[in-house]
Order: structure tokens, then sequence, then C-alpha cells
């Protein structure tokens, strides 16, 4: 098993996948990484959809404006935002912020655990949100944020430049 700083180092935005659908084994501990994820309040406030039909996966490409990488994908995550769960106990500061982080910060983990598998992924943000809505039948309030395509990767894509730590780290101002 490669170590954490392995994975974070491997991990790139696979947008080709082999027609082979990930191990039942393999997925449950994407998704057992997952529900590992930090949370405020513990409260995960979060959905995940797993999609695993072509016809969804298609109608879900469409939706992402034509990242046809998305219903090549054997399976796709759709993580959402449960703005009513986290509203409960923050009010509405954890209805606009708290969940939306759980929701990404869950992402993340999944992600990178399945880097760690061996597998590819794509988180893909851009995607009409009111298109997967209603194409997913979320409840009220529970909003999609993150499409994650998943899948055994057919590419290995370059290491993308990436801004140097002193670009984005600041001291505090005194």
């Amino acid at each position: 098993m490669p170590s954490f700083f392995e994975v974070v180092a491997a991990r790139r935005s696979a947008r080709a996948f082999l027609a082979r659908p990930i191990e039942p084994a393999a997925l449950r501990s994407v998704l057992e990484a997952m529900v590992e994820a930090p949370s405020a309040g513990n409260l995960q406030a979060y959905r995940v959809i797993l999609v695993e039909t072509r016809e969804t996966r298609n109608a879900l490409a469409e939706a992402a404006h034509g990242q046809d990488f998305v219903a090549a994908a054997p399976t796709v995550l759709v993580f959402c935002a449960d703005a009513p769960r986290s509203r409960a106990r923050y009010g509405e500061r954890g209805a606009a912020l708290f969940a939306l982080q759980d929701a990404t910060i869950a992402a993340s983990y999944a992600q990178l655990a399945a880097t760690a598998l061996g597998l590819g992924s794509c988180w893909v943000g851009a995607f009409d949100e009111a298109r997967v809505a209603r194409l997913l039948r979320l409840a009220a309030g529970v909003r999609p944020v993150a499409i994650l395509a998943l899948g055994h990767a057919a590419e290995r894509p370059p290491r993308p430049p990436r801004r140097p730590v002193e670009a984005l780290v600041q001291a505090e101002a005194h």
C-alpha cells in the first residue's frame, strides 16, 4: 500500500476509463474511506448518489456540459450538500457553508482512496445543478456540489504545474 504522500503525489484527473467495472470490494473501500472524512459537528451533512447505469451516466455527462468522460466512467458518485441536516444544528451558516464543506471533504477522501487503490478519478464541478438535482430526484435542500467519475484509468496524465507553497501560504499579519 502506498504512503499517504505517495497517494497525494500520484493523484491525477483521469478523463479516459477502461470499460471495466470497479470491483465491489474496491468500491466499498472508497465509500468506507469517504465516511471517515471529518465533518462539522460530525453531522456528515451530505448525501452521495451512486450512479452505475449507462442511462443516468449519459444524462449526467450532458448535464456536465457534454463532458463525455462522465458517461464513460463505470461508476459516478454525486456528492450533495444536505443543508437541512446542517441547518438544524448550525442555522444558516451550517446550511450555506458547513454542508458544502462536509460534502467536498468527503469527495476528497473518496478521490484519494480511489488513487490508493489504483483507480482513476476526475472531479467535476462544472454542471447544471438544477438539472442534476432533477435527474437524481434530490430532496428539497439537498444540493449537488461535485461529480466524481471513477474507474480504471485508460490514461496516465502528466503532473500539471503547481504553484509553489510560498505563493499560496502567507504568514499572519502583525
